[in-house]
This record gives structure tokens, sequence and C-alpha cells, in this order.
């Protein structure tokens, strides 16, 4: 029982709904799609909710017909901006004869048609190491990956049925395989927001149905390819966010650069090993406490004790 707990986050950017020819400029257009390509993942909401309060730019609530207008405003927007870089590097490339810059000429090439030609979003296609940095250095917003959150009623929602749901399904399988889809209300998580903890939790019992704040959180760690570890003393437990692959020195260096400069090791035990046995020295009994050296690869979920030579040994 730690005096202070710092847990880990998602910073989640709440953009304004996009509508048709938004590539064009309508709606918020231009200024809505620079604020995607900020963002490293999607959240794309999706409404399927009836209410004659909350209006719907289309007239009407058709999921369907909206996750395939927007995915067609991302890809329309992506195309729209290759084809100015063209212009732009064919000056160069082509006509100027800049070796240099050929093989990023040669990698947006290949993206573009997969664009325009194929009509599909960059994620879906395999890049090789080079590409991915062409990728990555233009920020293309259909190479990021979606997380599709279902926005229900609350009545819908506790009752886990909308006639919605098995053709959002369809279509995510069709346009977007393997992609995650959350149902969740909107309406449902604002009243538990609002509510004290013991009445919040007495309403979650009641209605047999947890938040999905949770899930969405982590589903977008996923996303992301992020996980997280932890440190922990009698003053704190901290979640400290790793990118996931990374060795226990790049994790130690998360907390502190001296750590990762001087990693002499990390004791590590596994969350569900203390949740089972329930201390510390429990799992050193149980043999499942354990030192890792500069190669070990940390997990989403270790408890990790850093020790560290940088003119003392200290303790994370």
């Amino acid at each position: 029982k730690p005096a202070s707990k710092v847990p880990a986050f998602l910073h989640v950017v709440d953009i304004a709904g996009l509508v048709k020819g938004a590539h064009e400029g309508q709606g918020l257009g231009n200024a809505f799609l620079s604020h995607i390509k900020a963002c490293d993942a999607l959240f794309h909401v999706s409404r399927v909710f009836e209410d004659e309060d909350v209006t719907h730019v289309e007239g009407d609530v058709n999921p369907v017909r909206d996750l395939d207008i927007i995915l067609e405003e991302l890809r329309l927007k992506d195309e729209e901006y290759l084809q100015a870089r063209f212009a732009s590097l064919e000056k160069t490339v082509i006509r100027g004869g800049d070796k240099k810059g050929k093989p990023e000429y040669d990698d947006l090439m290949k993206i573009y048609k997969l664009l325009s030609e194929e009509k599909r979003h960059a994620r879906f296609s395999e890049w090789n190491v080079r590409e991915i940095e062409t990728l990555n250095k233009h920020l293309l917003i259909t190479a990021k990956p979606i997380i599709y959150l279902i926005n229900m009623s609350e009545k819908d929602y506790i009752r886990k049925k909308n006639k919605w749901l098995v053709k959002i399904k369809e279509w995510v399988d069709k346009n977007d395989p393997g992609a995650s889809i959350i149902p969740f209300s909107g309406e449902y998580e604002m009243k538990l927001l609002d509510m004290p903890d013991d009445e919040r939790a007495a309403y979650v019992e009641k209605s047999k149905v947890p938040s999905a704040l949770g899930k969405i959180i982590t589903t977008g760690y996923k996303a992301l390819n992020l996980e997280y570890f932890f440190t922990c003393g009698k003053d704190e437990v901290k979640a400290w966010t790793i990118t996931k692959g990374s060795k226990a020195p790049q994790a130690a260096g998360k907390i502190h650069t001296d750590f990762e400069k001087g990693f002499i090791m990390a004791e590590v035990q596994k969350y569900s090993d203390f949740r089972e046995l329930g201390s510390e020295a429990e799992v050193k009994a149980a043999g499942k406490y354990r030192q890792q050296g500069r190669n070990y690869v940390v997990e989403d979920g270790d408890i990790i004790f850093f020790k560290f030579n940088a003119g003392e040994i200290g303790r994370a």
C-alpha cells in the first residue's frame, strides 16, 4: 500500500467528426486531417444509437455508410498529399538527376499506386525496412492502425444488442481485417463518471456490464505496440510505458538516462506471480524472482528492481 500510485496513461485527442468532401475542404476539412496526421493511431467512433436530439450530418444513422465515407476521405487525403510531393520530387529527382532522392521517390510511387490504383490503405500491404522509414517520414494517415469504437445507447449496451453490430463486423472483416471492434456507450460512461465510487460500483453491479474504458485504453496500447512495467517501493508504485520488445537497459533509461548508462542488472517478478502469491517474499520463495541481464526483453506487466552503477548502486 504505497503512498502514491502513478498509472500508465494513453494520450487521446478528441478530433471533431469528418464529413464527405473533407479532403476538398468540406466541414473542418484540411484542419481536421492535419490533426489526424499528428496522431499515431486512430480511435474511429461510429454512432449506432438513435436520438432525435443528436442530429447526424448525413440525416440518418447508418454506420456502414459512415465508415465507407471516412475511410475514403482518408485515402483521398493521402493521395492528394503524395501528388503534391511528386510535383516537388520530380523537379529534383527526375529532371534534376538527384540520385540520393531516388529511393524515396520510388517508395512513394509504390505507395501511391496502392492508394490510387488499388484504392487500398497503406497499412494493408507488406513493406520493407526502407519503405517503412519512408512511410514514417511522411506520416500517411492510411498507414495508422484504426480501432473501431461502436457508440451505443446505454440500453443497447447493457442488453448487448443493436441491429448494426453484425453489419459493422462484416464491414470491418472485409475492409480492415484483424482490426479491433469495441462496443461501448458514451451515455453509460458519462453516467459512471459523474457518480461517487460506491454508487458507481453498485450501478455497474446492477447493470451487469463493466465500463469499456479499460479495454479501450489497453487496446490502444497494443495498437501502438506499447506495453508497461512497474517500479515499486514504500513511497510509490509507478507504471512506465515502453515500446514492445525493449530490453532491460532501455526500460531503465525511461526512468533516468543514468540507469541505462550504468545498468548492471534487473531483478524481475511477473505481476501475475505477485498477484497470485501475495508478496515479493513469496515470489522469491517460489523461485520466480529472477535476475536478468542486458539482453532481457521486458514483458508487459513486469515488476522490476533495477541495479545500476553511477557512482553508487540505487533502486528505481
